[in-house]
């Protein structure tokens, strides 16, 4: 995309207590999700960033208090989502909802750095008219994943079935099921995993775990072993809340964060770093699967019109396939010798 791309999402943010001062383009830099620095000092060239109300320059200091924004360079009933001719994968379709594998790499909706090739782009243009919640860039969305993780989503055509879906989100009346591969070899074949999941004080990137719920949002996950490697585990995580990173942020609380997840340090090699033989393994590995190993499997709920009871799965990508496969056959190894 070109530098000076319009700004397709509005930001708001309000710096915490204590914050010391910082240039606001590298304040940005920490909050927003593919951003450049690049993209934001233009921002601030066009006026289009304001601290407390006011426009600023890149290198104003943002303060303990102060309210950023990133507001839109045009006004935002100007806002055109255009429709890309990008194949989706559809699992299921009625005259009320859709269900949609996602493949990995693919962004869900448009925002700062992404404005095509996205979830939401496909959607415009192999359907018409799909309800939005007040999100003119979100039509259709009843919830979303990682740009790097694969699988399920569940996906309105109607006000209706949207205003149901979104309650029985909040409410937590849906069984969201996950596939992941992490590091270590954890000691429960099954468990929970409990703790507040805010923005990380120290990277706005990611969030962070707070145990005594001082900031952030209660979240829990259920999670089961499937199989063990050795040095890495397959689980199945089921999500009793729907936290923006939940899984990846809980797992690496608890000293397992997920494969070759590089925002949560799963792209390092924890464990066997002496063995050269070993090392060469998890890096290939790591080229075998770029991304967090992380999968929406499946996805069951009572259908928002007919109160069906509706179950749906989907098949685990090639590359985890692969992943999975190159560590059972290792472990298979070790074993022997």
């Amino acid at each position: 995309m070109e530098e000076n791309q319009e700004l397709f999402e509005h930001y708001k943010f309000v710096a915490d207590k204590g914050q010391s001062p910082l240039r606001v383009d590298k304040y940005l830099m920490n909050f927003i999700e593919h951003a450049t620095r690049t993209k934001i000092q233009k921002a601030a060239q066009d006026g289009n960033i304001k601290v407390n109300g006011n426009e600023v320059k890149s290198n104003y200091k943002v303060k303990s208090g102060d309210t950023v924004t990133v507001e839109y360079s045009s006004p935002k009933k100007e806002f055109q989502l255009i429709p890309e001719d990008i194949p989706l994968n559809i699992v299921y379709e009625d005259d009320d909802l859709l269900i949609v594998n996602k493949k990995p790499g693919m962004v869900v909706h448009p925002g700062f750095g992404n404005y095509s090739g996205t979830l939401v782009n496909a959607l415009a243009f192999h359907f018409k008219n799909l309800p939005n919640m007040g999100e003119e860039d979100r039509p259709g969305l009843v919830h979303r994943i990682d740009k790097n993780t694969s699988g399920i989503l569940v996906i309105a055509k109607t006000d209706q079935s949207m205003s149901v879906l979104a309650k029985k989100f909040a409410d937590r009346a849906l069984n969201r099921r996950y596939i992941a591969l992490v590091w270590g070899d954890l000691k429960e074949d099954k468990g929970s995993i409990t703790g507040h999941i805010g923005r990380s004080l120290k990277n706005r990137k990611v969030m962070s775990v707070f145990e005594d719920g001082a900031h952030g949002k209660h979240a829990l996950t259920h999670y089961k072993v499937l199989e063990r490697f050795g040095y890495t585990t397959l689980v199945e995580c089921k999500l009793e809340t729907g936290r923006t990173h939940q899984i990846r942020a809980h797992f690496k609380h608890i000293g397992h964060p997920l494969f070759n997840d590089e925002e949560y340090g799963g792209n390092q090699i924890l464990k066997g770093t002496t063995f050269t033989k070993y090392k060469q393994f998890v890096q290939n590995c790591f080229k075998i699967c770029s991304r967090q190993a992380l999968h929406a499997k499946s996805l069951t709920f009572f259908h928002p019109i007919s109160g069906d009871n509706m179950q749906f799965d989907s098949e685990i990508p090639a590359d985890m396939i692969q992943l999975i496969e190159k560590w059972k056959a290792y472990a298979k190894h070790q074993k022997e010798d």
